[in-house]
């Protein structure tokens, strides 16, 4: 019996096409209520929306038959993620399909702000004719700071140097080869905000992008600086943008995103020099059109080939390999998420090496999970199928290396990520089919991932273990697993503590405050 898809939100004709050509059955229904959805859920394989519908828990409880969501476009707010993966259900979405549409809004941005072109037209067309009030500024010979520099913001960048501007940019997963390939200049966060004539901005919203525009940072750029966001609503501290517009200090800003959308209310409109739009990014007809027909092919692809692309939960592996592989793509990814979270300089190269049984292996999904978890913790949307493409997009070399011999464990898994500050190497191995730490900083420890850890970088000095767990006492915080590893006395050592709560941002800085503490990091896995 052929597949069987419900497009439940609108896409192009030419999409509904595709599935036909290959055989698959299609039934179009938009507008659907969520007890309209649920009613007829249970009759499809595949699923294909865009941000209207919401296949929520309760959709997926009632889809029995369902084997793919595909989403046309990148945000996949709407999917309940943990409840597809719970289900078997593959989530799709098309990561790249709307990147010239947002990255020629935000060149539109620009201009409509520097020129004052809203208020402008506005005034023109009441006949006021106020040709002195609206003086603008040149983008030629300004200087463009690129607050990421990923897919979307090299093509601003390649944009922006067309129109004979300089472009600087942050962006700590960008390479110093990257940056030349691009022709930007790279530089740190304070030397954009001091040098930028104008700011766009092109990171997904994570713990550590929120208000990267923080009321303090927007007090160190250039008095008459040019604000654009048409990336996540949360990256700009909207409140302290509102002051710094009315003082002058801030020379205009366009968003297309906010904090709360939709944006009927915001402490933003009204302000002077302050364009605004409804989160148009990826409104173009081209845009559309691209991500239709390509979550038709993907969905396609895996109803009738079982291959996977731009899937946000499942790693592309074969029957034959995934009863082996499937404890160590944890394992690969709980050890990349610890090294990504260890990393603060600019990423330069990843080398992951396989010792012992799992040498043998396709460890190419193993890389990829590794990938994801090496980049998850500041490129939120990474998967383990794009993965690999964002390593290169962003130069970051990467190197496997295979060993089938291992002196401690019948298989092991190094990672060892270079950046500018230096490199750091993490070792795990799959010991009773779960996987753990055995090795940090070259030192041996035997590490189960918990939900929430602790790691504490410190010199073996008497006293310290009771200190640290004294403070977690305080916190109240629970202490689930304790795990150490050192040099030998009184040397260098590691603890890594399995809590029950997260420690707060105070209590992190009171451990870091012990004696002998050289760093401190909360983790979760």
């Amino acid at each position: 019996m052929a597949p069987r898809v419900l497009i439940a939100d609108e896409l192009s004709p030419a999409a509904v096409a595709i599935f036909k050509d290959r055989g698959i059955e299609v039934d179009v229904k938009t507008g659907l209520s969520k007890d309209q959805l649920l009613e007829i859920i249970d009759q499809y394989d595949g699923l294909a929306v865009r941000s209207a519908t919401k296949p929520n828990k309760d959709v997926i409880a009632k889809a029995t038959k369902l084997k793919v969501i595909g989403r046309a476009g990148i945000g996949v707010d709407n999917v309940d993620i943990p409840a597809a993966t719970a289900a078997g259900i593959v989530v799709m979405n098309t990561p790249f399909g709307n990147s010239i549409t947002t990255a020629e809004h935000a060149i539109a941005l620009m201009f409509a702000v520097a020129r004052q072109l809203p208020a402008a037209d506005l005034s023109t067309q009441a006949g006021k004719w106020e040709k002195n009030r609206f003086m603008g500024v040149e983008l030629f010979g300004k200087t463009l700071g690129l607050i990421g520099a990923g897919n979307i913001g090299s093509i601003v960048a390649d944009r922006a140097l067309g129109l004979k501007m300089k472009v600087v940019a942050y962006d700590p997963f960008l390479s110093a080869d990257r940056a030349v390939e691009i022709g930007v200049e790279k530089v740190e966060l304070d030397q954009l905000l001091a040098r930028a004539d104008f700011i766009t901005l092109h990171t997904p919203l994570t713990d550590k992008t929120r208000n990267i525009l923080s009321k303090e940072a927007l007090a160190k750029t250039k008095k008459g600086v040019i604000i654009v966001n048409c990336a996540r609503g949360g990256l700009v501290d909207e409140a302290a943008l509102r002051e710094f517009l009315d003082s002058g200090h801030v020379g205009g800003a366009g968003f297309d995103v906010f904090v709360e959308e939709p944006a009927k209310a915001n402490v933003l409109f009204g302000a002077n020099n302050f364009v605004a739009t409804p989160h148009l990014g990826a409104s173009t007809n081209e845009a559309q059109e691209n991500v239709a027909l390509q979550v038709a092919e993907q969905m396609s692809d895996y109803l009738l080939t079982g291959a996977v692309t731009n899937a946000l939960n499942s790693p592309s592996v074969s029957a034959e390999d995934a009863p082996k592989l499937k404890p160590f793509l944890s394992l690969a990814e709980n050890l990349g998420a610890f090294a990504g979270q260890m990393v603060d300089a600019g990423l330069k190269s990843i080398e992951i090496a396989y010792e012992g049984e799992i040498a043998k292996l396709n460890v190419k999904p193993l890389t990829a999970a590794a990938l994801a978890g090496v980049l998850r913790p500041a490129l939120e949307d990474v998967n383990m199928v794009s993965a690999p493409a964002v390593a290169k997009e962003r130069g970051v070399k990467v190197q496997e290396i295979r060993q089938e011999t291992s002196p401690t464990y019948d298989s092991m898994i190094r990672i060892t990520v270079v950046t500018e500050a230096g490199s750091r190497a993490f070792a795990g191995s799959v010991i009773g089919g779960l996987p753990r730490v055995v090795e940090v900083k070259g030192m041996d420890l035997d590490a189960p991932f918990a939900p929430a850890m602790l790691y504490v970088n410190n010199l073996d000095k008497p006293g310290f273990i009771g200190r640290l767990g004294g403070l977690l006492a305080e916190a109240n915080i629970n202490i689930a697993t304790f795990n150490l590893g050192r040099v030998q006395a009184g040397d260098d050592a590691i603890a890594l503590v399995g809590v029950d709560q997260s420690p707060s941002a105070a209590l992190l800085e009171q451990i870091k405050g012990l004696p002998h503490v050289k760093e401190v990091r909360s983790l979760a896995f």
